[in-house]
């Protein structure tokens, strides 16, 4: 074995152990990572809780006290 071919052997195996190192990460970024809600955030201007209701309506009903409330915006 020449010299060459066993750096080149070494490279190689690095390599590959990275790809190997970040397809792994990739895979589990896409399994346990964050994935944004297209839902509304809302909170009651009586008691106070903040709940989360479908982006296409504009005002919703609190669940614990049933006043009607608009969405906050961040």
């Amino acid at each position: 074995m020449s010299f060459e071919t066993v750096i080149c052997g070494y490279v190689g195996l690095l390599l590959a152990g990275l790809v190997a190192v970040a397809w792994r990460s990739e895979q589990l970024r896409r399994r346990f990572g964050f994935t944004p809600s297209d839902d509304s955030v809302f909170r009651c201007r009586d008691c106070g809780f903040v709940y989360t209701d479908d982006s296409d309506v504009d005002r919703s009903r609190c669940p614990h006290c049933g006043k009607t409330n608009e969405a906050v915006t961040f």
